[in-house]
């Protein structure tokens, strides 16, 4: 199945966060439990190079490949497709002018004006009649915009309404950042999770998936009630952390 078929069909998706930008990290990454793997171009270490290399090891582990384009770079997203990623999450649409840019960028025509060239995309997923892929390519692919700030918030009704979005993606550490205007970073605070809740049912109303990103993990049960089902956990540095501790932490207490 693709991404984008089962989250149509009401899954709920749990994406690792790679920011280093190593295929063979990526490889063991993908090899985890999770649904999917996003590259980050934005605040992660992935370039153009490493994302055309990273998708390979995530399809191989038979996971979906997502990739974070930096704020801004719409071009970047169509060469993400074209490279094999089934999502592309764009981070800081704080317009309906940049949810259009953005779909424009993710979709070929009539709803877009994404320009052909799967050049590693068709052969990465089993190749096949390039007319079907064109069919199909719209429907299968996911764009995620971000919304991250009270501008995004008061423009969120037309940013789900644009034809070429698939869903919206939520930044808690930046959107408390707007909530607190500057005051705090704090991805779990409590007195905007009502307003988070909201989004996710804004984007429900309208048919649109919701997704968020999670530094408590503990916070995922709570984050599905309200309405999402694409959850990102953590990265490399914190798996390799937690990972670290709990080794550590065996071997300290056998030896007392």
């Amino acid at each position: 199945m693709t991404f984008a078929s089962r989250l149509h069909a009401g899954e709920t998706l749990l994406t690792a966060w790679s920011g280093i930008p190593d295929p063979l990290t990526v490889e063991i990454v993908a090899a985890q439990g999770v649904d999917a793997v996003t590259l980050d171009m934005q605040h992660g270490g992935h370039t153009d190079d490493s994302v055309l290399r990273s998708i390979v090891p995530v399809l191989r582990a038979g996971r979906h490949p997502v990739v974070r384009v930096p704020v801004g770079r719409f071009d970047m997203a169509s060469r993400a497709l074209d490279f094999g990623a089934e999502a592309v999450i764009a981070p800081m649409v704080n317009s309906v002018e940049d949810a259009q840019s953005f779909a424009a960028a993710m979709k070929y025509p009539p709803i877009g004006e994404r320009s052909w060239g799967p050049t590693f995309a068709l052969p990465r997923n089993g190749g096949g009649d390039s007319k079907s892929w064109l069919r199909e390519a719209n429907a299968n692919t996911v764009s995620f915009a971000m919304i991250e700030t009270r501008a995004a918030l008061k423009a969120l009704d037309g940013i789900l309404e644009t034809p070429g979005i698939d869903g919206i993606f939520v930044g808690p550490a930046d959107f408390s950042i707007a909530w607190t205007e500057g005051g705090t970073v704090d991805s779990t605070l409590e007195d905007m999770m009502e307003t988070v809740a909201s989004i996710a049912d804004r984007a429900n109303a309208a048919g649109k998936h919701a997704g968020i990103f999670v530094v408590d993990a503990g916070m995922c049960g709570r984050f599905v009630e309200m309405g999402y089902r694409f959850l990102a956990l953590g990265t490399e540095h914190k798996y390799m952390a937690l990972g670290a501790e709990s080794l550590l932490k065996t071997a300290r207490n056998s030896m007392s």
